[in-house]
This record gives C-alpha cells, structure tokens and sequence, in this order.
C-alpha cells in the first residue's frame, strides 16, 4: 500500500491536477477529479491532455496494486479514445487490469464525466501497457 501512497503523494504533477484515488483493490483503481477553469481548453471542454493524464495514472495505480515491493511501473503505450467533448463538474475512472506479467502489465481505463445533475457519461476510454521495473531510486 505504500506504493499507491506514494503515487498520489509523491507526484507533483498529479497532486496538483488534483486527482483523487477513491478505492484500489489488487488489479482495480477508482480515481475522480473535481473540474476547475484550470482543467479545461479554450472552448470550456476538459482537456485531452487532463483526460489521458486521469486514465493512464489510473491505469498505472491499478497495475501498481498487483507488484512486488522495490519494483514500480511506468508506462511504456498508451492507446486513448476522446469518444466525446467532456463538459461537467466532476471526472471518474475505473481501471482495470487485464493481464499482468514479470515485464508488462496491460491495462484499460474508462472516464466518465459527472454533470451537475450527477449523469455519468463515459468521455474516454483507454488502453495503457505498464512496464515493471525493480530499483526504486
């Protein structure tokens, strides 16, 4: 668990997104985002670069869930879908992990954008492959 800590904690750029993980469990993350001005572009959309940034950190804590101690994960491919404008108060993703090995793990992430009626609609869909390193430095 440490780990995962360590992923929302420790990364500057994640903590100040400010990207929440709401619930982990071995190969499975929740995250959400509550949506500012400063997360949208210039026609008052979320961001793509928001959108990837939620589904591939996702992804990455729910590959982070299933490693050994002293071994961490980044991303080596990400294959995203923007499958609609997104335009709300909140994001949510779910991510999964599909299949995990000593070298690559492969993930998928859903994001939903909430709607100040709290409607969910799935925005983006991700596919994202972790490469498992030992040495945290």
């Amino acid at each position: 668990m440490a780990e995962i800590d360590r992923l929302f904690e420790a990364a500057p750029f994640i903590r100040d997104l400010g990207l929440e993980l709401v619930e982990i469990a071995p190969g499975k993350c929740t995250t959400a985002l509550a949506l500012t001005n400063h997360h949208l572009q210039q026609d008052g959309f979320v961001h793509a670069g928001v959108l990837t940034t939620v589904a591939d950190h996702t992804a990455g804590t729910a590959g982070a869930s299933l490693i050994a101690a002293g071994h961490y994960v980044l991303s080596t491919d990400i294959k995203i879908s923007l499958m609609r404008a997104a335009r709300g108060t909140r994001l949510h993703c779910r991510a999964r992990v599909l299949k995990s090995g000593r070298r690559l793990i492969f993930t998928e992430s859903d994001v939903f954008c909430e709607d100040e009626h709290q409607a969910r609609r799935l925005v983006a869909k991700a596919m994202v492959t972790l490469a498992v390193v030992s040495g945290v430095s």
